[in-house]
């Protein structure tokens, strides 16, 4: 089982407690270092999301099936994130070609609150994890 995400102004959206650059501000950025895990991938879109950071998450994103674009700043202001939690993994460590992350996302939608639950899948290519696709529950 994984960590829950904790509201924290200091700390990163992802949860684990750790101050954002220390965190998942090292994998986001055009200078990014590549996430070792398909789980630190994960929290680490996660925090893109609740950033508003379209770039990363697109470049983060399997070319096979990443779509053109996200359109984020049309959720500026309407979605906020609360919080994450991850359910599951299977494999993504880093001697690992794919990975999947099972996890809970909870958000407001204009002031209602909502929670998704998604299976996503991850490729390893390159010394490098993407986002291959995922299975909302």
């Amino acid at each position: 089982m994984g960590k829950k995400a904790k509201p924290d102004a200091a700390g990163c959206p992802c949860g684990l407690g750790g101050a954002y650059a220390a965190c998942c501000g090292r994998y986001l950025g055009a200078d990014g270092a590549p996430a070792p895990t398909a789980e630190a991938l994960m929290r680490s879109r996660y925090t893109a999301y609740a950033r508003g950071d379209e770039a990363y998450l697109l470049a983060s994103w399997h070319p096979s099936t990443r779509p053109q674009a996200l359109d984020l700043a049309a959720d500026a202001g309407v979605v906020k994130w609360l919080g994450l939690e991850v359910l599951a993994t299977e494999a993504g460590g880093a001697a690992d070609a794919e990975g999947v992350v099972e996890f809970s996302a909870r958000y407001k939608v204009g002031g209602k609150a909502e929670r998704m639950r998604e299976r996503s899948r991850f490729l390893r290519e390159d010394d490098r994890w993407f986002y291959l696709s995922g299975e909302l529950s």
